[in-house]
């Protein structure tokens, strides 16, 4: 036997009114368990459901006890007697048990198990039985062993208590033949001489005394228990299991009443947890049915910003269109502006290198001039010497003097004309130098340009892809927000069903509620 350890010897006392039932397979490995056995057990559902029932046995429970009741429950017949359980913190709890076999085609298939609180008077007594049987057991000497959770002698011990095992007929015609006996032993007697009657009259005094026993023996030990018994299944049928019935297991009658009492207390149990059960199931579905309402109400706002937000989101969607269509358009226009701000900066690099080509031939035109001026100058030397050797010539010259005079005044005249040229050519450099340096400034002002119309057709380029990108982002929003408008009419109309299913499940739980109300069951 598992010995389940540790113990703390702390007694819990099982309240008042409270049944634990549990139920388990052939094999003693719990399927069903109340929640009044939980709690006292102190293990979880989980950890008492599918495990052997001898989890919460106390070891201080002597083996012969759960070997007597295995060998009764396994014969079909119910079992009763005090249990020493242990909780799952070392402590234990005293309970009166009642365990009756589940039938099935003559064979028990499970068990069910219904524990009532004892009184002290009935655990003191538990405790003194199973010292004793330990003793017993130590030393080697029985004098009792229990049998169907009560006690029997052992050897010529249980003989007196042997007469228990015969039968109601047996009983009846054991009487009857005894009544008759005696009559007839009474009349055949020589007292009728004595008392001056005649055999046959003191015979029928006899029988008639006789059968006056017999009705009394009868009524007590038959007529009655059988009358309360079938009040207890007047009770029983009138839905009524506040009934109390005293029994004698040891006599046959008593064990009908044995059985109906067992089918009075298993009942009383199932009512009560079902009660106990439909009381939390209709709390629970009213919670539902709250809590589904609640839902239903948030479901239509939902619905109804959904669909708000589907609305805004079209127009948003609307709007991002019309806004990549404008940067668009202004991408091909900064393109067109990127082109022609190209074209100005080629014409202006043209200018630039024609006023180049200018400033280059104003030179050439300058050393040209000077060549003239160097020339005059010449001129101008020559016709002087040519003037002094004509005033040494005299008359033959004077010709000659005359031509070299005019020579001066035209090498003076080309002199003048080539300073002015060289002085107009200067204020031409000059200005081509000028025009040069703002062709150059408009040059850098045009690359100015043309890089920041650059750099924004670049941006316009990014807008214009974050701007599809933001369009198609916006497009599947739209297209989530369908689904989620679609889903949240979906989960609207579902909260709807589901509320009228909770309303539903309340009007049937209150009816299994009456209905199970109808069984009386003193609190």
């Amino acid at each position: 036997m598992k010995i389940n350890l540790p113990v703390t010897q702390r007694e819990v006392l099982l309240p008042e009114g409270v049944v634990l039932v549990s139920t388990t397979d052939v094999q003693g490995r719990i399927t069903h368990c109340n929640r009044a056995f939980v709690d006292i057990s102190g293990y979880a559902y989980d950890e008492l459901l599918g495990q052997p029932h001898h989890l919460v046995r106390h070891p201080d429970m002597p083996a012969d006890a759960f070997a007597d009741l295995w060998s009764t429950i396994g014969r079909g017949r119910a079992w009763s007697g005090l249990v020493k359980n242990r909780c799952k913190n070392g402590d234990h709890y005293w309970v009166q048990a009642n365990v009756s076999p589940v039938m099935e085609h003559g064979k028990p298939v499970g068990y069910m198990s219904v524990r009532l609180r004892p009184t002290r008077e009935q655990v003191a007594a538990a405790e003194t039985l199973y010292a004793r049987l330990a003793e017993e057991k130590r030393s080697g000497r029985r004098s009792f062993r229990l049998h169907a959770g009560g006690v029997r002698g052992v050897g010529w011990r249980d003989l007196p208590k042997r007469r228990f095992r015969l039968t109601l007929a047996q009983r009846v015609g054991l009487a009857a033949a005894a009544s008759q006996l005696l009559a007839w032993g009474v009349g055949a007697s020589g007292l009728a001489a004595a008392v001056g009657l005649p055999p046959w009259a003191l015979q029928l005094g006899a029988g008639a005394v006789c059968w006056g026993g017999f009705q009394l023996w009868f009524w007590q030990g038959t007529a009655q228990p059988l009358q309360e018994a079938a009040d207890v299944a007047g009770s029983l049928a009138s839905c009524n299991l506040d009934g109390v019935l005293d029994y004698d297991p040891t006599h046959p009658i008593g064990q009908i009443k044995r059985q109906l009492w067992l089918v009075n207390l298993n009942m009383r149990a199932i009512v009560t947890d079902v009660r106990a059960e439909v009381e939390d199931m209709v709390a629970e579905a009213r919670g539902i049915r709250d809590g589904t309402l609640d839902l239903s109400a948030r479901s239509e706002q939902q619905a109804q910003a959904v669909t708000e937000t589907v609305a805004s989101v079209t127009e948003m969607t609307a709007s991002l269109q019309q806004t990549c269509d404008t940067t668009t358009q202004l991408a091909q226009l900064s393109d067109r502006a990127r082109d022609n701000a190209d074209q100005g900066r080629q014409a202006t690099d043209a200018v630039s290198q024609s006023m180049g080509q200018i400033h280059q031939s104003s030179r050439r035109i300058a050393d040209i001039v000077e060549l003239m001026e160097a020339l005059a100058f010449q001129t101008n030397l020559l016709a002087l010497n040519a003037a002094v050797e004509a005033a040494h010539a005299g008359d033959q010259g004077r010709g000659f003097a005359v031509v070299a005079t005019e020579v001066r005044a035209l090498a003076q005249r080309s002199r003048d004309a080539a300073q002015q040229i060289h002085q107009l050519i200067d204020r031409s450099a000059r200005d081509v130098s000028q025009g040069a340096e703002r062709v150059d400034e408009a040059n850098r002002t045009i690359q100015g340009v043309v890089s920041a119309v650059q750099r924004v057709s670049g941006l316009l380029q990014d807008i214009q892809t974050s701007a599809q990108e933001q369009l198609l982002g916006v497009t599947q929003v739209d297209q989530a927000m369908q689904v989620i408008d679609d889903v949240t009419q979906r989960n609207a109309g579902l909260a709807q069903a589901s509320a009228l299913a909770t309303q539903t499940l309340e009007r049937r739980a209150d009816t299994l509620q009456r209905a199970v109300r109808i069984f009386r069951v003193r609190a």
